[in-house]
């Protein structure tokens, strides 16, 4: 080695160290910062979302000067939104300071000026193509679609789409959200759009739209929000959801009654959810850090054990930072080979057509 390329190396290594310490030194005013505001007032967090509960439970002991102020559990998407605009000025606990939404919804917020922007440390792990390039949304985790089903009521165990028309589920199948307000119950209008043929978009959107009319004219269709509680009851035993939330919800209900989870075989959908910290947060730095935790190595194993693809997931995985019984706990990789995951502008063609349509061509009240 020459003298010259000695130096060199000694210089890239001065610099990685003192680029080290200047985020060690970022960090720890960061805390500093949220530490003195002393809470974070999160939304629309149900604790068997994603693994949330462990989540929230894990910042919690990492900071525990900090209160951790849930609002909302069970809100939608547009809910969220709402509650920004709703509580622009107001420093007390009802403003949000944080959000997370379905995709659509991000390019959306921040139109609105709803949002600021912020860059976690490992924000180039982050896919470009599921984040705002100046940092005012940024991808979490994705799921797919499907039917969770009460073996004990529901003697043949749906498959694809088509099979929910049958008269054999007359009053069993519901969606896990209002279609009117929630992310997860706009995609799977537009899922149901694919296995029907339709492109992904306003096609996507119109074609569900009829599927979910024919459903409910056959009197199918269940207009009540379907949950793990409302499926254990029997008022809903087929409920139409992230992936997710039904794994997490079979796993609470320990097999009483038996619950089954099946990737349809037609209209795979895949849905990325985004994170963002609102404009107007009573508490921007408590924020700041909670992007940061649920960023780092830690939170998105939590998010995995929480059956959710973290968004640093192939990133992680290429350099080992996954744990194989997570890897081994998700379900066969076969499904989720045939995934859609529509553009940002594909989902809100869908969306608009969905929120716009629902109540003139299905007119079910979901609530």
């Amino acid at each position: 080695m020459t003298m010259n390329s000695k130096h060199w190396l000694m210089g890239v290594a001065a610099l990685l160290a003192s680029t080290a310490m200047v985020q060690a030194e970022d960090m720890a005013a960061l805390e500093a910062a949220a530490k003195a505001e002393g809470m974070l007032t999160t939304i629309a967090l149900p604790h068997d979302w994603c693994g949330y509960g462990a989540v929230i439970d894990g910042f919690k002991a990492k900071y525990p000067d900090i209160t951790v102020n849930e609002l909302n559990p069970d809100a939608g998407s547009a809910d969220e939104l709402e509650a920004i605009r709703a509580n622009k000025g107001n420093t007390g606990p009802q403003a949000p300071d944080v959000i997370d939404v379905g995709l659509a919804f991000g390019p959306q917020a921040k139109e609105e000026g709803l949002i600021q922007p912020y860059k976690v440390a490992t924000w180039d792990e982050i896919p470009d193509t599921i984040k705002d390039a100046d940092g005012y949304w940024y991808g979490d985790y994705y799921g797919v679609m499907s039917f969770m089903v009460n073996k004990d009521l529901v003697e043949n165990v749906p498959t694809d789409w088509a099979d929910l028309l049958k008269p054999e589920y007359a009053g069993q199948v519901a969606l896990a959200g209002d279609p009117r307000a929630s992310n997860q119950a706009i995609l799977a209008v537009l899922a149901a759009g694919l296995s029907k043929g339709a492109e992904a978009g306003k096609a996507s959107g119109e074609a569900g739209l009829e599927y979910f009319k024919e459903l409910n004219a056959a009197n199918n269709f269940v207009p009540v929000i379907g949950k793990a509680g409302t499926l254990a009851q029997g008022a809903t035993p087929i409920v139409i959801s992230w992936d997710y939330n039904a794994l997490s919800w079979r796993d609470t209900l320990a097999g009483n009654p038996p619950a089954e989870v099946v990737v349809p075989a037609t209209g795979v959908l895949a849905g990325v959810y985004v994170q963002a910290i609102s404009a107007h947060a009573p508490h921007p730095n408590a924020a700041k850090l909670w992007m940061e935790y649920l960023y780092s190595d830690e939170g998105q194993n939590l998010w995995l054990k929480g059956y959710c693809h973290p968004a640093r997931f192939n990133a992680m995985a290429e350099a080992g930072k996954i744990p194989q019984e997570l890897i081994d706990a998700l379900p066969p990789a076969e499904g989720y080979a045939k995934a859609y995951f529509p553009t940002i502008e594909e989902q809100g063609a869908n969306k608009e057509a969905v929120v716009g349509g629902w109540d003139a061509v299905v007119g079910a009240n979901v609530q």
